[in-house]
């Protein structure tokens, strides 16, 4: 293996093992392989340190290395007119005794004026993006991972606390909602601009409770055949009931519960269809304890007045853009496995009100893409920075604005019995009524 000892690199294995957490006896692993023209290998151990620390610069030169090996244009450690690698080797460690606890050491200063590296910390707070005489931001800022639970939902609290009344505080406490005679069914429909987290709240529903999680959207229903799509319709809503508790979310329910007063001509089996969704929905012939429907449309205006009657989709709700700490979430989410540098969250969460979730991840993704381009161009990994942040934002516009433009007749012509008095609320809050 090239004058490395392939005893020493089993040796080095078994220690990153029994010490996965150990990012310098990752890295030194690393570049021994590397030195060994084992790239790919190399590859696995560097991914899994910057999986943690995204702006480790001992990580990102040994990544631009292994980059490098991989390539068919780029050497591994010297150019072919025998000039030096930008990055010198670490001097070899020798293997740590099997009866000791002391490991390799990796020298970071050395390391660091070796690739002469000046990568900034991945968050600045705001206000503090100046540069301290030392030529490095004033300080930094982590990001967290939200979890999947409804107290990491950011805002959305109307909806979080019908949901706790409703369904999981009844569920929590079976004894004390019989003594009230509170069922434990229900029925909930999210409305609101597409991308603006329906699902996940759904989701987060289920996992509040541990409860099974089924998700139906009309591909799932609708059949060509005569009255297979009742059939489907009924089979899904005896699997949800078959594994109580469980939270049954019907995606785009506008889809298979629109108005039957609008169907004409050739659409008895949409009529039918509307009709099988009512029955399973009342359960006349099954128990629907323990079962909970959160329905999602983009619009509400559109689906049968029956299914909103009580007992059935009990309540409207809601669901708006995120809101600053929301937003913060959520970029924080789509950001932290990435390598970055310099980035002021706070001025990314002013700018975006009015995105959706699913347009703070395009705008993260389109900034992830504009720094792997730089990054191919330059050869070497580049990081994020405010620079493609800000190319980014000339591409992503808020998806919600057409969505709240349209919602605002439906608030001045159709809201005579107040369905959508929240709408309304937002809408003045935003100006647009």
């Amino acid at each position: 293996m090239d004058g490395i000892s392939e005893e020493l690199i089993a040796s080095l294995r078994r220690a990153v093992t029994a010490a996965p957490e150990d990012t310098a006896l990752r890295l030194h692993l690393a570049q021994l392989l590397l030195d060994g023209n084992r790239a790919v290998e190399a590859l696995g151990q560097i991914n899994t340190v910057l999986g943690s620390e995204p702006a480790s610069a001992s990580a990102l030169a040994l990544l631009n290395r292994a980059a490098a090996a991989l390539s068919s244009t780029v050497p591994d450690v010297a150019a072919s007119d025998g000039a030096a690698s930008d990055v010198a080797p670490a001097p070899e460690t020798p293997a740590p005794d099997a009866g000791s606890d002391d490991r390799p050491d990796f020298d970071w200063e050395r390391a660091e004026s070796d690739i002469d590296s000046t990568l900034p910390p991945p968050f600045v707070e705001p206000g503090r993006i100046s540069m301290g005489e030392d030529g490095e931001p004033v300080a930094i800022t982590e990001p967290e991972v939200p979890a999947l639970t409804l107290a990491d939902v950011g805002g959305l609290e109307p909806v979080k606390q019908r949901l706790n009344e409703s369904f999981l505080v009844p569920m929590r406490h079976a004894d004390v909602a019989k003594t009230f005679r509170k069922s434990l069914r229900g029925g909930l429909l999210l409305y609101g601009p597409p991308g603006c987290g329906k699902t996940f709240l759904a989701r987060a529903v289920a996992g509040e409770l541990g409860a099974a999680f089924m998700s139906v959207s009309i591909t799932d229903v609708v059949d060509p055949l005569i009255g297979q799509t009742e059939k489907n319709l009924k089979a899904i809503f005896d699997s949800a009931r078959a594994h109580r508790p469980t939270v049954l979310f019907i995606d785009e329910v506008d889809a298979i519960g629109l108005k039957r007063s609008s169907m004409v001509g050739s659409s008895v089996w949409l009529r039918q269809m509307v009709n099988q969704l009512l029955l399973e929905l009342d359960s006349m012939s099954g128990d629907n304890d323990g079962l909970y429907v959160l329905a999602a449309t983009n619009h509400p205006w559109d689906l049968d007045e029956a299914l909103m009657r009580p007992g059935r989709l009990d309540r409207a709700v809601l669901v708006i853009p995120p809101d600053p700490a929301a937003r913060r979430a959520i970029l924080n989410h789509n950001l932290k496995d990435r390598p970055l540098a310099g980035i002021n969250l706070e001025e990314i969460v002013g700018r975006t009100d009015g995105f959706s979730g699913a347009d703070l991840a395009h705008l993260c993704t389109t900034a992830a893409e504009k720094a792997m381009m730089r990054s191919i161009e330059a050869n070497e990994i580049r990081p994020v920075t405010m620079e493609h942040i800000n190319l980014a934002f000339a591409e992503v516009r808020p998806s919600t604005l057409p969505w709240l433009e349209s919602a605002v007749n439906v608030v001045k012509f159709s809201n005579r019995h107040g369905r959508y008095n929240d709408l309304a609320e937002y809408l003045r809050a935003r100006q647009m009524l």
